[in-house]
């Protein structure tokens, strides 16, 4: 828990419990978290606090939110090396039709679009659907 705090404190975010809770959470999987499995997984915290919490994080580029097209928006740890700056470092999600996971996919990166002249992006995010390694195919 000491190198999660000391990471916090790095990116300047006070290290409170829940902070290094929901951190230590997130780096355990290997698929995009919401909302409501945080709940699920902290049910005596309360929903301010876990959103707060991950809106702090998006700021300081610890997370990144996925729109995997479900509806319900996802979070996902961002890389050491990662910056999360729309045409330098975005890179490909996949989500699973079957068991509705997704997952970033950080070594498919996404191709910088140059957009027409008086247009500006604020935001890109590429997700295939499919069927995942985990899930049987037929």
């Amino acid at each position: 828990m000491q190198e999660i705090e000391n990471f916090l404190v790095q990116k300047e975010i006070r290290p409170t419990a829940m902070r290094l809770l929901i951190y230590k959470f997130m780096a355990q999987k290997s698929v995009a978290s919401s909302l409501n499995e945080l709940e699920q997984a902290f049910e005596k915290s309360e929903r301010t606090t876990l959103y707060r919490t991950l809106k702090t994080f998006e700021k300081k580029a610890i997370v990144h939110r996925i729109d995997d097209g479900t509806g319900i928006a996802k979070f996902a740890l961002c890389e050491d090396t990662c910056n999360c700056e729309l045409g330098t470092d975005l890179h490909l999600h996949f989500h699973c039709t079957r068991c509705n996971e997704t997952q970033c996919l950080t070594e498919q990166k996404i191709p910088h679009v140059i957009l027409p002249k008086g247009f500006k992006a604020t935001d890109a995010n590429l997700v295939v659907k499919g069927i995942c390694n985990k899930c049987p195919s037929c």
